[in-house]
């Protein structure tokens, strides 16, 4: 039987308007067929070059099918997963497919990888991704990280790159996956968290919050969520300044964002993390 969680934490009033706003920007990206995490205004980067700087192996990279990889993300986490053959993966926000396909070829045919996303031009790209890929034991569901099409206790692991801190809500995210996670099962996530207040005009920011800033959680209120839901043994893997990993990547992109909103880079500096973290439900 599913059971749903009831975590305290309150829905803010316009939390469908921020989803809607992530949906349709998310939507571009899959029709464009490359961008990058962070405050994009355009498909802007070499995105190979992206995800072997986020920590990607280029030989994974190499074995994708064209239009896998966005270059989008915060982070490399997989890679930290130590799957095993025949297990199952859920991936949260899956995308154009990058890490549910690679994740595809650690399982292996007797293993099964579920991606949830709930951006209709995304799960598209991914479908033809994994068709392409030849991986039929690769499924793609739409859904909503707050509500995930997942059966209990039914999963060995779960990742996640740069999406968690798109979510208004991040509890229900977190008992989520705690629900579907079978006992002793294990995460590992990268995602952005803040380690002080940012200024009004970045937190009151469409374009900062699409590109994974505005809607960052505190630090220490993200991983105590975290825990809250049953998820602990938390180990920091990775822990690197967002702002100037973003600006590597896409810096005319992060000058148009403090142009906006007028807002001074050392504002902002130091504040927004990138972390990749493991965690096991408890």
């Amino acid at each position: 039987m599913r059971e749903k969680p009831h975590p305290t934490e309150t829905v803010p009033a316009d939390a469908e308007s921020v989803v809607k706003n992530v949906r349709e920007r998310y939507g571009s990206f899959a029709i464009a067929g490359a961008s990058c995490c962070g405050p994009q205004t355009a498909s802007c980067c070499a995105t190979g070059d992206v995800a072997t700087r986020l920590g990607y192996d280029a030989a994974d990279l190499d074995l994708l099918p064209d239009g896998a990889n966005l270059g989008l993300g915060c982070g490399a986490p997989l890679e930290h997963l130590e799957l095993q053959e025949g297990e199952t993966i859920v991936d949260l926000g899956s995308g154009a497919g990058i890490d549910a396909l690679i994740a595809a070829r650690k399982v292996g045919p007797e293993g099964k990888v579920i991606g949830i996303d709930m951006t209709p031009e995304m799960l598209a790209s991914a479908r033809k991704n994994a068709e392409a890929a030849g991986a039929e034991h690769v499924c793609f569901r739409e859904g909503r990280l707050e509500d995930l099409p997942v059966d209990d206790a039914s999963v060995d692991a779960v990742t996640s790159n740069c999406v968690i801190n798109l979510v208004p809500v991040k509890a229900l995210v977190f008992a989520e996956i705690a629900r579907i996670l079978r006992p002793g099962g294990r995460l590992v996530v990268s995602d952005v968290v803040l380690d002080g207040d940012l200024p009004r005009a970045i937190r009151e920011s469409v374009l900062a919050y699409v590109g994974c800033m505005a809607g960052a959680e505190r630090r220490e209120r993200y991983f105590e969520l975290l825990g809250d839901a049953g998820l602990g043994e938390v180990e920091i893997l990775k822990d690197v300044d967002f702002l100037e990993m973003t600006e590597k990547a896409t810096p005319t992109e992060v000058v148009s964002l403090l142009e906006q909103t007028g807002v001074a880079r050392d504002e902002v500096e130091g504040k927004v993390r990138s972390v990749t973290y493991r965690a096991r439900k408890v």
